[in-house]
């Protein structure tokens, strides 16, 4: 294992160290070929239909068109520092960009995009400077270039009452930076602009290694503060309703720069078109499609998964339910492609609220779960294994987490579920007959599409087997979180439809959000995406020995804080998916890796 300790350490060292932890994670059999995504020739003809090939990269495609996705529901926040679904990473892929990202075959591998180069680490691994390319621009109506100065205001205002950024976690460490949401934006003194090109990064921590990856999530894509900062006096701020693109695309917009209504029509559609400031040279992106219509007020999966497969130029924006799932992977095997989400679906038991209090009713609960039974319900065996453990195959970590059998802890040992052990723990908490006892209606919420609320419905009749009383609430995967479960508010005992992927290729970003308790937001109103509220003194403890250490120590480290998280027993994991892309004959379709989706960037029209 190699370890890079030695200073200046630059962003290469680091996706070098990133891949050679991926292969210290022992798995690497998705390596291979496929000729299904509408990519280049492969190496090799190991994999079945369908399944992603890191190796292959993409072909050029043909320029020009206007493609349309269906898709199941809206971006969570047009705003890049606030987004955070899958869904609004696949547009914002194709409206922002920002200071690194990675080619769509190769997620471990981090690539300049508004940066010049890669970053410098020094002093310890605390202070990071980042040179910027000249000659990106804004959209109009900014029509202006891209400075320093706007990346610090990108950051500093996810600080504000008004524009709260849900990725504080990774840079909070940075000299000055708040630790509760100011009022006004704050003027963080550890963010440095010399000059109009060069960004300086002073930590109060030796994170630098976590900081530079998480350079490639859209909290880095630049916002003028001359134009934006009269949308961030509102609360909550009207910025994303009047965002300025620096990518290929941009949301199409009036004079004044307003969306809302223009080009994003909110639940109903999304309308994409060439930024006229785009400059090809700046960029690795070949954008080769005209723009893309998205309608976003899909309800029926499976109607929508038939009229992609039958279509002209469409795409489909995520999984299809079970029964296309196995269509495509009989009868249509060259309409789809398969990618690891490197994440993992779950549903969480609220420790808040009685009786998930109790470490043994949600052992209990996990023991006696078919979990096979709701990994049924998005498609079986074809959307990927159940876990024992919370780091997926392949990850960072995963080989040091033991693999496949993981820790072999008792009640994670039984897909099918285990009616002997799940009584040993409900009696462990105090109720005799090995079921729970109590009355109380419990809420629970999921999606009210497939497959989400076939998953839901599936996990609510598993709670009421064993004794509880729960009301399953149905809303749009949108308000999942964001209205629901991620508002600690609205008391949500159980969330039925909650999935978790990596934010980069590092086990911090599959472990530290959803499961440490310093990730919970203070604020009333700003979304927890710890959806079990889980504040664990044995888990907090590993999560914080963890974030400094680097090379084999922190595959070990990782390894320990996914122990800690099983043990405490938070959530009920039943599969560690495969996202699954549908598209039409004629579009040769691109997956992004870093995000499991397709990437506009690169998909073209035949």
């Amino acid at each position: 294992m190699r370890r890079y300790l030695g200073l200046p350490l630059t962003i290469a060292g680091l996706a070098a160290a990133s891949m050679g932890l991926a292969a210290c994670g022992g798995d690497d059999s998705s390596s291979g070929s496929s000729g299904s995504s509408g990519s280049s020739a492969s190496a090799s003809s190991d994999l079945p239909p369908g399944a992603y090939d890191p190796a292959q990269k993409p072909a050029p495609g043909k320029a020009g068109g206007v493609g349309t996705m269906l898709a199941s529901s809206d971006v969570d926040y047009m705003d890049p520092g606030q987004a955070y679904y899958q869904f609004s990473f696949l547009v914002l892929e194709a409206t922002q960009r920002r200071l690194y990202y990675f080619q769509p075959n190769d997620a471990t591998k981090v690539i300049p995009d508004i940066a010049e180069g890669d970053p410098v680490i020094s002093d310890g691994n605390k202070t990071v400077t980042v040179k910027l390319k000249k000659g990106v621009k804004f959209s109009p109506p900014v029509d202006r270039e891209v400075t320093s100065k706007d990346i610090k205001y990108a950051i500093s205002r996810l600080f504000t009452k008004t524009s709260p950024g849900g990725y504080t976690n990774y840079f909070d460490f940075i000299e000055g930076a708040p630790s509760s949401l100011q009022a006004k934006t704050p003027d963080i003194k550890g963010i440095e602009t010399p000059d109009d090109q060069t960004l300086i990064f002073k930590l109060t921590k030796p994170y630098a290694a976590q900081l530079v990856q998480s350079f490639v999530l859209p909290y880095t894509a630049p916002v003028p503060e001359e134009y934006a900062s009269k949308f961030d006096k509102n609360n909550p701020s009207t910025y994303q309703d009047n965002v300025v693109s620096t990518g290929p695309y941009m949301v199409k917009n009036n004079a004044k720069g307003k969306i809302d209504g223009v080009g994003w029509k909110k639940t109903k559609s999304i309308t994409l078109v060439r930024n006229p400031n785009w400059d090809k040279a700046t960029d690795f992106r070949p954008a080769y499609a005209d723009g893309w219509n998205i309608k976003t007020d899909v309800t029926d999966a499976n109607v929508a998964a038939r009229q992609v497969l039958d279509g002209s130029h469409m795409l489909l924006d995520t999984n299809p339910p079970a029964n296309i799932l196995e269509q495509l992977a009989t009868k249509t095997k060259d309409q789809y492609t398969q990618t690891p989400s490197g994440g993992f679906r779950y549903f969480s038991m609220n420790n808040d609220i009685k009786p998930f209090d109790d470490v043994n009713v949600r052992r209990a609960v996990i023991a006696g779960f078919n979990r096979d039974a709701a990994r049924k319900a998005r498609g079986g065996k074809f959307v990927g294994p159940i876990p024992t453990h919370y780091l997926t195959e392949g990850f960072p970590g995963y080989e040091q987490a033991g693999g496949e059998k993981g820790f072999d802890v008792d009640f994670m040992n039984y897909p099918k579920g285990n009616a002997e052990v799940s009584a040993k723990y409900f009696k462990a908490a105090g109720y005799a007959s090995g079921k729970y006892e109590g009355k109380e209606q419990l809420l629970m919420v999921g999606a009210n599409a497939d497959p989400g609320k076939a998953a839901a419905q599936v996990a609510a009749n598993e709670f009421k087997r064993m004794g509880f009383n729960v009301r399953l609430r149905l809303v749009p995967q949108d308000a999942v979180y964001n209205e629901w479960c991620g508002q600690r508010t609205k008391k949500v005992a159980i969330c039925g439809t909650a999935g978790w992927f990596k934010d980069f290729n590092d086990a911090s970003t599959l472990l530290q959000v959803p499961f440490y308790g310093g990730a919970i937001p203070k604020e009333k109103g700003q979304v927890s995406y710890n959806l079990s509220y889980l504040n664990d003194p044995a888990v907090n403890k590993a999560v914080e020995a963890a974030l400094p250490t680097t090379g084999e120590e922190r595959l070990k480290a990782w390894a320990a804080v996914d122990k800690a998280i099983v043990m405490a027993a938070p959530a009920v994991p039943f599969v560690a998916d495969k996202t699954t892309d549908v598209r039409s004959k004629d579009v040769a379709g691109v997956p992004s890796s870093f995000n499991s989706l397709w990437d506009l960037n690169f998909t073209s029209l035949k």
